[in-house]
């Protein structure tokens, strides 16, 4: 049987990050993605202690420091992976620049190749971001059944959210379409390896 997720070279890795606010369609967009791709998917929401689940639950917003464990043992992730030469997609919510960072420290970044005279790459972390006006999320949210963020911490999320900087790699998609197509917008914008058969390529 056919490895879905072939080993390559580490710097051939690819390492997606799709982010958004809760129900901006991150989570159904990322399996999409690796469905479409070699990239294995994971879930950040599965990579909270249970402390940060109560409180989500609760309604309570989480503070750097209880986010700080959490993105640690995402960037770890990635880095075992980009280690094992498997590509990722993840979704996260990664609302702030420097959460975004942290996740970014866990594979290596670009450095200078003096011999070879040019810039040398091993693969970072790009990310997409589905962006798109709160209405459209609320009502999503209000559709959603079992997650356990509170709906009444939405609106944090709008405000805590920094877009991504000009220097940060990755690219912006509208929320407001079908999962598919923004998928399918994320794997060919980002050039990303289809699979035979992908929806794509039927």
């Amino acid at each position: 049987m056919t490895d879905p997720h072939p080993a390559v070279d580490p710097a051939d890795t690819r390492h997606i990050v799709v982010m958004g606010v809760s129900s901006s369609g991150k989570s159904t967009v990322a399996e999409a993605i690796a469905e479409r791709t070699t990239l294995e998917y994971a879930d950040a929401d599965d990579f909270h202690p249970q402390s940060n689940i109560d409180k989500l639950s609760n309604g309570v917003q989480l503070t750097d420091a209880d986010r700080a464990p959490w993105l640690r043992a995402l960037a770890q992730f990635i880095d075992d992976k980009h280690d094992a030469g498997v590509s990722t997609v993840i979704a996260c919510s990664a609302l702030k620049r420097s959460y975004r960072d942290t996740l970014r420290s866990g594979v290596p970044e670009a450095f200078e190749d003096p011999a070879a005279g040019r810039l040398e790459r091993e693969r970072g972390v790009e990310i997409v971001h589905l962006d798109g006006p709160i209405e459209v999320v609320r009502a999503r949210m209000d559709q959603r059944q079992g997650h356990f963020m509170a709906k009444d911490l939405l609106q944090s999320q709008y405000d805590e959210l920094e877009p991504l900087g000009p220097d940060e790699p990755g690219i912006v998609i509208d929320l407001t379409q079908e999962a598919d197509a923004m998928a399918d917008e994320a794997v060919d914008r980002l050039d990303l390896p289809r699979v035979n058969g992908s929806p794509a390529e039927r």
